[in-house]
């Protein structure tokens, strides 16, 4: 069994202090700019930043699905961590300025099967998570340009 991580990273024309409070913003910008691949989504506790309680299902695959509940910390200004209580997955979204934006970079770790269903995970989820991060990325592009 060994860490599985996947991430994505991209520069967005907004101020990074914009991109954190939009980022944060669980009971609006979040879930507007989660794809198809998410359901269910719920804000339980908060809704702004650290604090924050969501549930959401996440359907990496047709087959796979993990049922999410994830408390959101926020170790500095520029970082929010979700962790869920269901498995080991830790998301981290970071931002930093880049010109005259900032660039969002979101890393998904997970403790990961051992033997062959474990190689293959380690093979091909990372790919599929990388794209739903990608998708997100753009829309939180497309969001903070209205």
């Amino acid at each position: 069994m060994g860490q599985v991580t996947a991430s994505a990273e991209k520069t967005v024309g907004a101020s990074p202090e914009r991109v954190v409070a939009a980022l944060g913003d669980y009971s609006g910008t979040r879930s507007r700019v989660l794809t198809e691949h998410f359901s269910e989504y719920e804000v339980r506790e908060g809704g702004q930043g650290a604090g924050t309680t969501v549930h959401w299902k996440l359907a990496a695959t047709s087959k796979r699905v993990r049922d999410c509940l994830v408390t959101v910390t926020a170790p500095d200004a520029n970082t929010l961590v979700e962790r869920d209580a269901n498995s080991s997955m830790v998301t981290t979204w970071t931002v930093s300025p880049a010109g005259q934006g900032a660039r969002v970079r979101v890393t998904t770790t997970w403790n990961g099967a051992g033997g062959v269903g474990g190689f293959f995970e380690r093979t091909f989820a990372p790919r599929g998570l990388r794209r739903i991060h990608a998708a997100q990325l753009e829309k939180l592009e497309a969001e903070l340009g209205r």
